[in-house]
């Protein structure tokens, strides 16, 4: 009894995925607001001054955008992939790789590293500072390398249940049934048992190989 009300708790994390996808269609409203606007500043001056009015301007104003899209990707990663372990597995998170709390880690470490590098495409085109540019660039390299060499160190610790037959399984039934919701079958359970004894193998032959 105590133990299933133990397990229960784990509807709590609604509530922060409930905050986090709030937090992702209000950046994906701002995102499309800011690219009405974008779009229509731009030709009303590209019309009404000539097309040197956007000159230097313009390509940051669209480098703001396809960041403020990212971060929405990132926040609905977040909410979906908490959703999916916590509450009830999903096709989406099944087809995205996104089993495990590692697997959910390595999509966001990869979607940040892609907004560092538009951030800082952002100060290179303003090129306003070059003191201040080659500062940027020195700690873009420094957070980008440290996340880079995370992921790098975590490669391969996600989920065994990561198979592409269950990946391919996810998108077909997601994308031609339009069925939400993933069913874990058996051959998954016996896929993953497979997978972590091969695993649990070689690391037992690596071992022995570095003993003898």
């Amino acid at each position: 009894m105590f133990s299933a009300a133990i397990g229960r708790t784990r509807y709590v994390v609604l509530i922060a995925v409930v905050a986090v996808l709030l937090v992702s269609f209000s950046l994906f409203l701002q995102g499309t607001v800011l690219a009405l606007s974008t779009l229509y500043n731009s030709w009303h001056d590209t019309i009404f001054n000539g097309i040197e009015s956007q000159r230097g301007t313009l390509a940051i104003d669209f480098l703001e955008i396809v960041s403020t899209m990212l971060k929405a990707v990132v926040f609905y990663l977040i909410g979906v992939g908490l959703y999916s372990l916590f509450i009830s597995p999903l096709n989406l998170t099944s087809a995205l790789g996104v089993e495990s709390l590692a697997d959910l880690e390595q999509k966001i470490i990869s979607v940040i590293i892609v907004i560092l590098g538009v951030t800082f495409l952002e100060h290179f085109v303003r090129w306003k500072d070059p003191l201040e540019t080659l500062y940027f660039a020195g700690s873009f390299a420094l957070a980008g390398g440290a996340l880079v060499f995370f992921q790098r160190v975590h490669s391969g610790q996600g989920s065994d249940l990561q198979q592409p037959e269950a990946k391919l399984r996810a998108r077909r039934e997601l994308f031609e049934h339009d069925d939400e919701q993933r069913h874990i079958e058996e051959e998954d359970v016996k896929r993953a048992e497979e997978a972590t004894e091969s695993k649990a193998e070689g690391k037992v032959e690596a071992d022995a190989g570095a003993e003898s």
